[in-house]
C-alpha cells in the first residue's frame, strides 16, 4: 500500500500518523496545549511542507511550518499573518491554509477570523491581506456564525491561478476571477432559512465547499441547512440533499480523481449537533448528488455522538483513495478503499478540529 501522512489537529495539539506497508503509527503530539484549527500539506516542492495554524491561549495564533514531516518546526520571527493597522482588526484565528496549484508554486492562502483572505508568495512564511475582499461593500452586513466570523474555505481553480473561491460564515461564497482585485457573491440557489429573505445575494451560513476532481466547474456545498451542487463554478446552485437522513452538517470532501463523487457527514440538526439518527456514518454520492449511500462498515454500530467539524473530513491522493475523519469524541477513522470500509486509528484524543492527508515517499 502507498505510504500516507495523516495530520490531525485537535483542541490540544497536533498528532501525526504514518502508514507504512499498510500499518499505521502515531507519534507524540506537537504544539502541546495549542488548538490546531488549520493544516496544509504542500507537496508542490521537492520536499513536502507542512503548514499549521496554531492557537495558544497564552501567546495567541501563529502559523508554523516544517520541511521534515514534523520532526522540527519553524515559527517566523515576525507574525506570518497580521492585520494591517488601518483595519483596526486583530487576528483571532487562522481557519484555513491552502497551497495554490502548481502554476503558482510558492503561493499559499490563509483564511482567518475576522473573515479575511491573506496571500503568501514564499510558501507560507509571510502573508499579505487581500484588501479588495476585506473592503468588499457587503462586509458591514456580514454577521458572525456560531463559531465566529471565519473565512474557512479556499479553493483555487486548477486551470487558472487567478480564479479563487472562498466561503465565509456567515457571509456565503465569494469568487474572484482576476487574482483578488474584485469579488462577487456566488450564492444563487443557496438558502438561508434563518433570514427573513431565505434567498439573499449574500449572508448564507456556508459550512464547507469542495471541488470535483474531474470537473473543476463542479462544486459541492454543505450549508447550515442544505447540501448543494454547482455545475458552473458557483454561478448557480442546486439542492442535492434528498436521500440524506439530514441535510444539516459541517463537512464536505470530494474524491481525488473520481467524477461526481463526494462525501458528507450528516448531523441531526443545528439544535442537536450529533450524528444523524445517532449513527456514525459517512454518506457518499457517486453521481453528483442524485443519490447517496451510507458508508459504515467498520464504524461503531451503537448509538454515537461524535460530531465531525467542517475540516475534520478529508481524502488523500492515493489509488484507491483514502478517506479520513475525526470527531469531537477524539476518535479518528480511516478508509483505504474509497470509503467502502473503515478502521479506527485513534481514540481518546482531544476534540478533533481538522484532518489532512497525502501520499508521501518512503
Amino acid at each position: 500500500m502507498t505510504d500516507v501522512l495523516l495530520t490531525v489537529g485537535t483542541r490540544k495539539g497536533l498528532f501525526i500518523g504514518r502508514r507504512r506497508d499498510g500499518a499505521w503509527e502515531f507519534g507524540d503530539p506537537h504544539f502541546n496545549a495549542q488548538a490546531i484549527y488549520s493544516i496544509a500539506i504542500d507537496s508542490r516542492g521537492t520536499v513536502p511542507r507542512l503548514l499549521v495554524g496554531g492557537d495558544s491561549a497564552h501567546w495567541g495564533p501563529s502559523v508554523f511550518h516544517s520541511d521534515d514531516l514534523g520532526a522540527t518546526w519553524v515559527e517566523p520571527k515576525q507574525p506570518a499573518v497580521k492585520f494591517p493597522q488601518f483595519t483596526g482588526a486583530s487576528l483571532e484565528r487562522v481557519w484555513q491554509l491552502h497551497p495554490a496549484g502548481p502554476e503558482a508554486p510558492d503561493v499559499v492562502y490563509a483564511g482567518t477570523e475576522p473573515a479575511a483572505l491573506f496571500r503568501s508568495e514564499d510558501r507560507g512564511e509571510s502573508f499579505e491581506l487581500v484588501r479588495p475582499l476585506w473592503e468588499h461593500p457587503t462586509r458591514s452586513k456580514w454577521v458572525p456564525g456560531g463559531g465566529g466570523e471565519g473565512l474557512h474555505t479556499i479553493l483555487t481553480d486548477p486551470r487558472d491561478a487567478r480564479a479563487v473561491t472562498v466561503a465565509v460564515s456567515t457571509a456565503g461564497v465569494f469568487r474572484t476571477k482576476d487574482g483578488g482585485a474584485s469579488w462577487d457573491p456566488s450564492n444563487k440557489g443557496v438558502s438561508a432559512v434563518f433570514l427573513p429573505d431565505p434567498n439573499p445575494e449574500f449572508g448564507q451560513c456556508v459550512h464547507k465547499v469542495a471541488r470535483d476532481a474531474a470537473d473543476p466547474d463542479r462544486l459541492y456545498l454543505q450549508n447550515h441547512w442544505g447540501v448543494f451542487r454547482s455545475d458552473d463554478s458557483g454561478d448557480n446552485w442546486t439542492d442535492i440533499g434528498q436521500g440524506l437522513p439530514s441535510d444539516f452538517g459541517f463537512a464536505a470532501a470530494a474524491h481525488p480523481r473520481r467524477a461526481g463523487t463526494a462525501y458528507v457527514f450528516p448531523i441531526n440538526a443545528d439544535a442537536d449537533r450529533v450524528p444523524a439518527e445517532h449513527r456514525c456514518r459517512v454518506f457518499r454520492t457517486s453521481d453528483a448528488g442524485r443519490t447517496w449511500e451510507p458508508l459504515s462498515a467498520g464504524l461503531p454500530e451503537e448509538m454515537h455522538y461524535g460530531t465531525v467539524l467542517r475540516d475534520a473530513l478529508c481524502t488523500d491522493d492515493a489509488d484507491p483513495a483514502g478517506v479520513y475523519f475525526g470527531n469531537r469524541n477524539g476518535e479518528v477513522y480511516a478508509s483505504g478503499d474509497d470509503g467502502d470500509s473503515w478502521e479506527q486509528l485513534a481514540s481518546h484524543l482531544p476534540d478533533v478540529l481538522c484532518v489532512r492527508a497525502a501520499t508521501i515517499g518512503g
